[in-house]
């Protein structure tokens, strides 16, 4: 059994090693793409400058610009740009090594309609003007028990994204919680708002009410849940 020090001379690397060696050449590689961006609390306040103008001076053209909240590996976002080139995709997270993989597929796949933000969501606002926002996807968020207040679909994140997103905008949701879908039909509903389309199976569902996006693109964790039997939940409305 090798002592301290001498994992490297015996081949023999701890599983924390790897990992933690693993995710800092991703930090790393993270630095190299430049649709990634993960600027720090203080060059924040002093303002992004592409706020406002995503479009004119990131993605170069006048297409609708989508988030997807919480994005964690980019499959999501990815697999939206690939199916709309004529629309321009955003995913924000605050895990650089998760992005990291959605980075290394738009790289890969020389993708010019995505772009990545690493941030907490409650942030967002200081990366995109009034208006600016055509959609907002939230697949399969953290349900947060028993902390309603990060919970995406909460009153208080509601209030955020209807300071970015323009008048006629959507917000999608899909979830394999039950009790979150619930949830967020009630704070929509105390908000006066009408969901435009909600199931709590949607893949046993009329899809001639809905897009394709929302069942032609799936995460691997989706598609788990899914092979498992469970249930998704998905919800369409505008603020």
């Amino acid at each position: 059994m090798p002592g301290p020090g001498d994992f490297r001379v015996h081949g023999y690397l701890p599983n924390s090693f790897c990992v933690t060696k693993k995710k800092l050449i991703h930090f790393q590689e993270n630095l190299t793409f430049p649709f990634l961006f993960q600027l720090k609390y203080i060059e924040l306040q002093k303002g992004f400058s592409l706020k406002g103008c995503w479009n004119e001076n990131f993605f170069g053209n006048e297409n609708p610009l989508i988030l997807e909240l919480g994005c964690g590996k980019g499959e999501y976002t990815v697999g939206l740009a690939q199916a709309y080139p004529e629309k321009n995709f955003i995913g924000i997270d605050i895990k650089g090594a998760r992005l990291w993989r959605g980075c290394r597929t738009v790289k890969d796949k020389n993708l010019g309609n995505v772009a990545f933000i690493r941030s907490m969501v409650d942030q967002i606002e200081s990366y995109f003007g009034p208006g600016e926002v055509s959609e907002i996807w939230i697949t399969f968020p953290d349900p947060q028990p028993g902390k309603e207040r990060k919970r995406l679909s909460c009153p208080r994140f509601l209030e955020i994204y209807r300071k970015i997103m323009n008048p006629d905008g959507i917000i999608h949701l899909k979830t394999d919680e039950r009790e979150f879908y619930n949830y967020t039909l009630g704070v929509i509903r105390d908000h006066g708002l009408k969901p435009g389309f909600a199931t709590d199976d949607l893949y046993h569902s009329d899809h001639s009410a809905i897009t394709d996006d929302v069942i032609k693109v799936r995460t691997y964790y989706e598609n788990i849940w899914l092979d498992m039997g469970k249930k998704i939940c998905y919800l369409r409305f505008c603020l």
